[in-house]
């Protein structure tokens, strides 16, 4: 059995590159960069004004206060600005120009309009209230680095830079095969001892939030044969697959001979965590094998700690894991050493709630939980009020 950092890397220094593709810009959104944005010209392009105002040259205001200056002209935003009339002041507005000669700006609230003169009471600070052409990014600066996926604030970025286009990486494909006789679609009709399939949705749901293009397989019963041939069909076509069941020691967990049969390299399955110690991983050339168990809790939690990593990585992510954080607990959190715990909890604050029931199989616990609490392998648990690492599942 491995340890969980152990499979983790094995997992991540396995993954094969997507390669790039390019999209409008509009689509970029949750994409990995497969290229680095440089500003080919500065930001801004030119100096503006930040402020409602007069554009001023400060040297005009040598004597002693109050001055009044004529008005001679006006800038505004997406036209040229005109050049700033020796000892007079210029109108201005946000996002335009700055003339010419002049090196500050007078915000109107203190300025006192007078028909074509402004009457200044405060002498201009030089620079005051101008947006430098180059002071958010230099021509030739670095601006999002390759291995960013992006968010909404980033395309911003990428629209200010005028790109219309972005390289990013190709989505990889994930096909998902469920298997099991007892499992049928949800919502249909219901036979002794079936059980709606939980994990085909929320695993779709899953590769989608880490990028990836999902396809739920013919859900496959339990002989070999079937296995085996609902498995080479899966392969066909995908950059992960992820098989949900039979991977135990069971008589009826038939997953991990099938995946043999069907020519993929298994390197292991068996880790250090609780819940979903079954998990396999393996191999079929370029293709990533996941094996994962079938309670619930086991395959969503495995597949979140290991298969989401493993899909930003392909793409070229440069942060494929989740960031930590740390909660106090409300209540002891124990357990027996030798694996390393992944605890469903409700947080309040910065207080961490542990669920009552923590089964493999209580898909209501993981629905309603907001973390999951990090017990480490070596340890027998946490008391009230300690400090325990977590990871938010929003984060996932």
């Amino acid at each position: 059995m491995l340890p969980f950092d152990d499979a983790l890397r094995l997992i991540l220094e396995s993954a094969p590159a997507m390669g790039g593709e390019r999209i409008a810009l509009g689509q970029g959104a949750g994409r990995v960069l497969a290229e680095e944005l440089i500003a080919h010209t500065p930001l801004p392009t030119f100096d503006y004004s930040a402020m409602d105002g007069y554009a001023v040259a400060s040297h005009a205001f040598q004597s002693d206060g109050p001055w009044m200056l004529p008005v001679r002209g006006e800038s505004r935003a997406g036209a040229l600005a005109p050049d700033l009339t020796p000892n007079s002041v210029c109108r201005i507005f946000t996002g335009a120009p700055i003339p010419n000669g002049a090196d500050a700006v007078v915000m109107q609230e203190d300025v006192t309009r007078d028909r074509d003169s402004a009457r200044f009471t405060l002498r201009p600070v030089l620079g005051a209230h101008i947006r430098r052409r180059g002071e958010d990014l230099a021509e030739g600066t670095s601006a999002l680095a390759r291995g960013t996926r992006l968010n909404a604030f980033q395309l911003g970025l990428a629209a200010a830079l005028d790109r219309s286009e972005l390289l990013v990486a190709r989505r990889p494909r994930v096909t998902i095969l469920c298997t099991g006789e007892e499992l049928r679609a949800p919502g249909s009709p219901a036979t002794p001892g079936s059980i709606p399939d939980s994990n085909g949705p929320s695993l779709a749901a899953l590769v989608t939030s880490a990028g990836g293009i999902a396809e739920l397989a013919p859900r496959t019963g339990d002989t070999l044969d079937a296995t085996e041939q609902a498995i080479r069909a899966a392969l066909r076509g995908s950059d992960l697959l992820l098989t949900v069941g039979g991977v135990s020691v069971g008589e009826h967990d038939l997953v991990r001979e099938a995946l043999a049969r069907a020519g993929a390299q298994l390197e292991f399955w068996k880790v250090q965590i609780r819940p979903g110690k079954p998990l396999a991983f393996g191999r079929f050339g370029e293709t990533r094998i996941l094996g994962l168990p079938g309670n619930p809790v086991s395959a969503q939690l495995t597949f979140a700690l290991f298969g989401m990593p493993l899909l930003r990585a392909m793409q070229g992510d440069r942060q494929p894991t989740p960031p930590r954080g740390h909660a106090r607990l409300h209540s002891e959190l124990r357990q027996k050493p030798g694996r390393t715990g992944f605890y469903r909890a409700v947080l309040d604050g910065d207080r961490a709630i542990t669920a009552p029931n923590q089964a493999s199989g209580s898909a209501a616990s993981l629905a309603y939980a907001d973390a999951l609490l990090i017990v480490p392998a070596d340890s027998a648990g946490f008391a009230a009020g300690d400090s325990v690492e977590m990871i938010r599942l929003a984060e996932l």
